[in-house]
């Protein structure tokens, strides 16, 4: 065999690495070809679960908004209806019998105490009181003369010209006759206090609100006007100048009701006007049925702004030693358990707490236990809403602002 020189070996190497470069390129460009296509097929795919992923994520956190509690003032105005009535109210009746002779005022006329009112005709009762003092009569000359008798029958007892017996019983018919005197006068007493009654008088400053009587109408002593299907009173008074307004203050809020405690009223047929008052006093009992504390209120009414029997709105202000906190009713959940709040702490995460509701001011209500004053509390949670739930938190407004 015929050995190679180095220079023919080199050149057969060149050769054979000439031939094999093909091979490999074919094989590199396959590779990238597959390459290529792994990724224009798997990345998207991938890109795809990744995204979706995250909307999974997004869905299953919360987006809510929070708000913090805030604190009530001390001082609140409580508006409950009022019942607005006079300082002083009468029915004015007859205190005799007899016809009504003449009236002097009618409804609507402010009067003075001891004013008189209607005049009443008695002749049956003047008949009766001058017999009565006749009687009256008759009896002092019986007791002047048994009284005579009886001391002349003492003087002769002591010469003995007469018994003691008769002596005694001479005093003893003298003391009768006494007796019957002090009976007659007390009878014309009587008769001149009921002819007395013929004036009809106010009993105190006021105004007359209604009159039932007519002249010559026939009135009996505490009786009928008239007939006797009529009402009995003559005349109705109110005294005005000060007034008596009557309130129903819930439970909840009655502690906190105190003479002296201040109040306004207004009304519908003065808006904007302000009438100052206070509490005068109260009940101190609970109404079992209603559940309130009935209070009564003293106004000023010397101009006459206000009638009796109006209807009033009564503004008490309540002064709480210690506020309480206060959140909308759109942050309360209520369920079977009670009435909970749902709370997010610090790594946003739900935690639902059961509270006290104490009073209730329809769109928001006292908290008295339960709650911190810097919790963050949501506002609208959903019935769904779960403790432990991760949330995400848009805003934190205060109660105050979820109130507005």
């Amino acid at each position: 065999m015929k050995s190679q020189t180095p220079h023919e070996e080199r050149d057969a190497a060149a050769q054979t690495a000439t031939r094999g470069r093909p091979a490999v390129v074919a094989g590199l460009t396959c590779l990238a070809i597959a390459v290529t296509l792994l990724t224009a097929g798997i990345v998207p795919r991938l890109e795809a679960r990744t995204a979706q992923a995250r909307q999974v994520a997004a869905q299953r956190e919360l987006i809510v908004s929070t708000l913090t509690p805030t604190r009530a003032p001390a001082t609140q105005d409580l508006l409950l209806p009022g019942s607005v009535m006079s300082w002083a109210d009468a029915s004015i009746y007859a205190r005799t019998s007899g016809y009504v002779q003449h009236w002097y005022t009618d409804i609507g006329a402010h009067v003075k105490a001891g004013q008189t009112l209607a005049q009443i005709d008695t002749p049956e009762l003047d008949a009766q009181l001058q017999q009565a003092r006749a009687d009256e009569a008759t009896a002092q000359a019986n007791y002047r003369f048994a009284s005579s008798t009886a001391q002349r029958w003492q003087t002769m007892l002591q010469t003995q010209s007469v018994s003691e017996q008769d002596a005694q019983a001479k005093t003893s018919d003298a003391a009768a006759k006494l007796a019957t005197l002090q009976a007659a006068q007390a009878n014309v007493a009587r008769l001149q206090e009921l002819v007395s009654y013929q004036k009809v008088t106010a009993p105190f400053d006021g105004v007359i609100t209604a009159r039932n009587v007519q002249v010559g109408a026939l009135v009996t002593a505490g009786g009928t006007p008239g007939l006797a299907t009529m009402p009995g009173e003559l005349f109705h008074i109110s005294q005005t100048d000060r007034l008596r307004v009557y309130v129903d203050v819930p439970q909840d809020d009655a502690s906190l009701v105190t003479p002296g405690t201040t109040v306004w009223l207004t009304t519908q047929q003065y808006p904007g006007r302000r009438f100052e008052a206070s509490v005068a006093r109260s009940s101190n009992v609970i109404d079992p049925v209603s559940r309130t504390l009935h209070v009564e209120v003293d106004v000023d009414n010397r101009d006459g702004a206000l009638m009796p029997g109006a209807y009033a709105q009564v503004h008490l202000a309540l002064t709480a030693a210690a506020p309480a906190l206060e959140l909308p009713v759109s942050a309360l959940l209520f369920r079977p358990d009670g009435v909970t709040v749902a709370v997010v702490d610090a790594k946003n995460t739900v935690q639902l707490r059961k509270v006290t509701i104490g009073r209730d001011f329809g769109t928001y209500v006292e908290i008295a236990t339960g709650l911190a004053p810097t919790d963050r509390v949501i506002n609208n949670p959903g019935d769904a809403i779960a403790n432990g739930q991760s949330v995400r938190v848009a805003a934190a407004p205060t109660a105050g602002q979820a109130k507005a």
